[in-house]
């Protein structure tokens, strides 16, 4: 194949913490399915449009492992989302058996028995930081506390650790100290294979323990295996709510319009829950697939062993499908939904639980805090560049 020489190098700038970058734009402009090169130097497929992105992430032709990995197009210096993972023999049975174990635990069914719970930790976070004196970091009072406590009690892991869970995941996302991510790796793994000896031992009402119950009819899911998933699972179902609550704050206190009718219509969360999932983008969140045979789409060969970039919110953006699609809109009408959590064999099994934990909170936090504001100009935030996990690194607020 012939290669353009007229290759854009990824990562884009964005002009602030809110906005995507301006060039993917042009690249949808240009096609579909656009030829880039990775931030760490090699090439790959991009899928610029929605509904590109929505068939592709439904595609079970691509996948997370490779043939050949030591050979494999590099996306990043990410430890998690630089490269290929898994077997590439196993991974499609590995991949239908982690949904079907982990499925019960995150249904939409379980999430409403556990609701109530959600906001009964929700208030009680809201009173500690209505205790405090502003100008207040709201992530680091609200938007971390929350959900990892909410994902250590639906684990079955002990609430008291949850600073070592937090060292552990700021070392594991790094794109500087890839020693580092490694050894937090390798701790969190030692960590969570102590609890699976333990639930084993002595069961909980808890996913680890169900994971444990499991294993006995599924012999791939040995004690490492589950170890994996529990650690995809504590850090993966703290960290993208995390950043979410963080920056649909800052979206509703930017468009005061929209703040204003959630205000005064609290039973608008729902939709204005989605619209952050659409608009919000913590993080450059392109996810790396490789082809497991040729794929023929949008008028391209996608070739055997060839990486795809999957971006939802470069899917999001696209005005063909959400018109404006950089405006704020709580009240937005559209035929499709947003693909902030994947789409299709890749939907994110903790969906429901995201959306349970940002429905309350934002059902609550301008009801307790009307006056909230930013403490800080706008454009003094930043994000965290050197952590694939992004995030804003301080949310400073006032009321």
């Amino acid at each position: 194949m012939t290669v353009d020489t007229d290759v854009p190098q990824l990562p884009f700038r964005r002009s602030n913490v809110l906005d995507i970058a301006p060039d993917y734009r042009g690249l949808r402009d240009r096609g579909p399915l656009v030829r880039v090169r990775t931030s760490a130097g090699d090439l790959a497929w991009l899928a610029t449009r929605y509904q590109t992105a929505k068939q592709l992430f439904a595609d079970d032709r691509l996948g997370r492992s490779h043939p050949d990995p030591e050979n494999a197009p590099r996306i990043s210096t990410s430890l998690q989302f630089g490269g290929p993972t898994g077997d590439f023999e196993t991974e499609p049975e590995l991949h239908r058996l982690h949904r079907k174990v982990l499925a019960p635990a995150f249904s939409a069914r379980r999430m409403r028995l556990i609701a109530d719970h959600i906001a009964e930790l929700a208030s009680t976070t809201l009173d500690r930081l209505a205790t405090l004196r502003p100008p207040v970091d709201l992530h680091e009072h609200l938007s971390f506390p929350l959900p990892i406590v909410v994902i250590c009690e639906l684990l079955g892991v002990p609430v008291t650790d949850r600073d070592r869970i937090r060292e552990w995941s700021w070392r594991f996302s790094s794109l500087v100290d890839q020693v580092g991510a490694v050894q937090a790796a390798m701790e969190m793994h030692h960590y969570v294979r102590g609890l699976v000896t333990e639930k084993r031992e002595n069961p909980g009402d808890d996913l680890l323990t169900d994971l444990v119950a499991a294993a006995a009819d599924h012999e791939l899911l040995t004690d490492d295996e589950i170890a994996d998933i529990g650690v995809h699972l504590m850090f993966g179902g703290h960290e993208t709510t995390v950043s979410r609550i963080d920056y649909g704050t800052l979206l509703l206190l930017r468009n005061p319009d929209q703040r204003k009718a959630l205000q005064d219509d609290p039973s608008l969360v729902e939709q204005a829950v989605e619209e952050i999932l659409r608009i919000s983008i913590p993080v450059e969140d392109l996810f790396p697939r490789y082809a497991r045979s040729d794929i023929e789409v949008a008028g391209v060969t996608i070739r055997a062993g060839e990486a795809v970039l999957l971006s939802p919110s470069v899917a999001n953006m696209d005005e063909r499908v959400f018109p404006d699609p950089g405006r704020f809109d709580i009240f937005r009408k559209s035929e499709f939904s947003h693909v902030g959590f994947g789409h299709g064999l890749h939907f994110c099994v903790g969906s429901a639980l995201a959306r349970t934990e940002l429905r309350t909170v934002f059902g609550m936090l301008f009801q307790r805090f009307p006056g909230l504001e930013l403490a800080v100009p706008f454009e003094e935030l930043r994000c965290n560049e050197d952590h694939w996990t992004g995030g804003l690194v301080a949310l400073p607020v006032t009321w």
